[in-house]
């Protein structure tokens, strides 16, 4: 399956990336990724991934905007949201854009690992 990771973040990308070395995680394969809502659209159309990692707060497009309209494009794709943003209202709000599972930051590598495991089974 193919990935985009959507973080504005370098170190969370890189880690996510890292975490995937996992062999639980070997059918995952990172084609793209994205530091903004914005770059992450476009990237989205050109590369059609199965999976997303979306952050929430981001500059030029939030993460649940983002994730609204990826979810118009493609009504399949898998998106996980991993933010540091720990309320309930702003879970329930990504889910209800159509996003299919939530991660708190910061995360182990051990809850990155489940999550992608129950997001894909």
């Amino acid at each position: 399956m193919n990935l985009l990771i959507v973080d504005d973040s370098t170190v969370i990308r890189s880690r996510i990336v890292r975490i995937l070395s996992d062999p639980r995680l070997g059918f995952i394969r990172v084609v793209a990724m994205a530091k903004n809502g914005a770059e992450a659209l476009t990237l989205f159309a050109q590369k059609q991934p199965e999976l997303v990692t979306m952050d929430l707060t981001m500059p030029e497009m939030d993460g649940a905007e983002c994730t609204e309209k990826m979810i118009a494009l493609d009504s399949n794709v898998s998106i996980l949201v991993v933010s540091a943003l720990s309320d309930k209202a702003t879970a329930l709000k990504a889910l209800k854009k159509g996003a299919r599972g939530f991660l708190y930051k910061p995360f182990t590598d051990e809850q990155l690992i489940e999550a992608f495991v129950e997001l894909t089974s």
